[in-house]
């Protein structure tokens, strides 16, 4: 009877082996939705290098014009996780919708600016005042907006905003249907373009600070943790090929944006690329609702606890010392 206990136990032990070997080498199916952005180059070189593959992930690139769309795309069930910047998931968290995060990938201080029309008189920050700004409502480029006028002394009311898509903002210009836009790149530079000579630049540099986020639901993050780490997994091994190698990476990221390529070139030294969870995020999407609930783009009037929007979970597992949030 003591012999067949050791074996039954060696036995049931030898299936938990098994049975969890079985589970890690499994393949996980994940939808990414993703913008042909530099911010998201640690997603798209995790893709392209194989690296989702070689974690036991299938995953499924879905290349969406803005972070905006791409978290909407999660909500709504049509993608697992998004890459996506702060402001979105700070309108999503006020608005009640179920986001979480589950690390940053990228953060920079110089892809956003603002492009304006000579002809319209506009040669300086300061003559931005009366005009019609085309700018996608609702996006890191709307928040830039706001922080950029404020430095100039003016206000979101000296100006007049149109809700443009932001793949749309190059043509709106060249047609004069607005006198500037806001946005971020590579949007930027082929509004700039449309323009030529005629158009002047006005950049960003220590006015935003833009972080770009791995997001999904609540409800598909913590029911899909393991799937969720092996992503993570991939994604810091993207963000150190970015980091490490960034010709190669460009030219991945060429080929998805062919027209952002040089743009990407110039400026690709002021990305910085690490998959963490520092409480700087928390930071931001708190000042960034304060901007909401100042200028009444939210019905809310009290600060969400972030926290219910970051799962700290899958991070800590796979990288403990990412994860620096104070919770």
């Amino acid at each position: 009877m003591l012999v067949a206990s050791v074996l039954l136990g060696s036995s049931y032990a030898w299936s938990v082996r098994r049975a969890r070997a079985l589970d890690a080498d499994a393949v996980d199916t994940v939808r990414i939705a993703a913008t042909a952005y530099i911010g998201a180059c640690p997603i798209l070189m995790a893709q392209a290098n194989g690296y989702f593959a070689s974690e036991g992930v299938a995953a499924a690139i879905h290349v969406e014009p803005s972070g905006k769309a791409a978290l909407e795309g999660a909500l709504h069930g049509r993608a697992d996780l998004a890459t996506v910047a702060d402001v979105p998931i700070m309108f999503a968290a006020v608005n009640g919708e179920p986001v979480s995060v589950v690390a940053t990938i990228a953060t920079a201080e110089k892809d956003h600016g603002i492009v304006g029309r000579r002809d319209r008189g506009i040669a300086l920050p300061a003559s931005l005042k009366g005009k019609r700004i085309g700018v996608p409502l609702g996006t890191s480029a709307h928040f830039f907006l706001d922080a950029f006028l404020n430095r100039q002394t003016l206000s979101p009311t000296d100006v007049s905003l149109v809700s443009v898509p932001p793949e749309e903002l190059a043509g709106a210009l060249a047609r004069g249907d607005v006198d500037a836009v806001a946005v971020w790149q590579p949007f930027l530079s082929s509004s700039l373009a449309a323009l030529g000579s005629a158009g002047v630049v006005f950049h960003g540099e220590a006015v935003y600070d833009v972080v770009y986020a791995l997001a999904g639901t609540r409800d598909y993050v913590t029911g899909h943790s393991r799937a969720v780490q092996k992503v993570l997994r991939a994604a810091i091994r993207g963000a150190r090929f970015c980091n490490e190698t960034p010709d190669l990476a460009r030219e991945h990221l060429a080929k998805l944006a062919p027209a952002g390529a040089i743009t990407f070139k110039e400026l690709w030294p002021s990305y910085r690329f690490e998959v963490a969870l520092r409480q700087g995020l928390l930071i931001a999407l708190e000042d960034e609702t304060r901007w909401a609930m100042k200028n009444e783009l939210t019905a809310e009037t009290d600060l969400p606890n972030y926290l219910n929007n970051v799962d700290l979970e899958p991070l800590r597992v796979v990288a403990p010392a990412a994860v620096t949030v104070v919770h």
